[in-house]
């Protein structure tokens, strides 16, 4: 183990923080860590929205329905862009770019650049003796953040990110065998008994964590969260930027 390995091995999600707002000099560092992750064709197809109005915030709240999207040191919000790439060009350029732009690859592309980012992002905060949190619930309504954030064509927004100093200090969730995700040469599909291995650590986990004590496992979280249909509005958004056309 080195310090980085054991920083990367220790990470847990942080719901909690105190109300300590991050300085400009923590802001900077944490996006400038994300900046320096790989990129595309040096495309760097993405932004990153800080959100620092606390009514802003509030409304964010509305959307994702968890109070730490509004309680935190500092809240950022990921976006695949390849508007920037647009910019760039005069008008006539821009047109014979659009069937690229346009394109299910070019969207998979600045979203894989926005995550890559994140996660650098998420890393260097964590090494600042910070907590965060990814918010995927800001896209349960995404046409509303749209709005919000006032996202031009070929910008949207993927997921949130809540930083700040933790106010709690959850144990670790336990994750599967590394046997069990990692394949060589060719794939092998996830067995009953993984599944069941893995559903008994998780029962385990919920059962004796020190808050939020319950009976609960992996297999049953699964069956809760997709047997019904979700976000359903999120692929006709997407079309409607002008992005993943075809």
């Amino acid at each position: 183990m080195n310090e980085t390995i054991d920083l990367l091995m220790q990470h847990r999600s942080i719901r909690q923080f105190k109300t300590e707002p991050l300085t400009e000099n923590q802001i900077q560092t944490i996006v400038e860590a994300g900046q320096a992750a790989s990129t595309s064709s040096y495309y760097q197809a993405y932004s990153i929205i800080g959100i620092t109005d606390p009514t802003l915030k509030q409304q964010l709240r509305e959307v994702s329905g968890q109070p730490y999207v509004e309680e935190n040191g500092h809240l950022f919000v990921f976006c695949a862009d390849v508007n920037r790439l647009a910019q760039s060009q005069d008008e006539e350029t821009q047109k014979q770019m659009k069937t690229n732009l346009e394109s299910t690859e070019f969207f998979m592309m600045a979203t894989i650049d926005a995550t890559l980012a994140a996660q650098n992002c998420a890393v260097a905060t964590e090494s600042l003796g910070l907590g965060m949190c990814y918010l995927g619930s800001l896209r349960n309504d995404v046409n509303r953040v749209n709005e919000l954030l006032q996202l031009p064509d070929y910008v949207v927004p993927l997921f949130g990110m809540a930083v700040g100093v933790p106010e709690e200090d959850p144990e670790r969730k336990p994750r599967f065998d590394w046997q069990t995700i990692y394949h060589e040469n060719r794939y092998e599909a996830t067995t009953s008994d993984d599944i069941t291995t893995f559903d008994q650590k998780t029962e385990d986990y919920y059962s004796s964590r020190s808050e939020n004590v319950r009976t609960d496992k992996w297999s049953e979280q699964i069956r809760r969260k997709l047997t019904n249909p979700m976000r359903q509005d999120v692929a006709p958004f997407i079309q409607s930027k002008q992005l993943n056309k075809h």
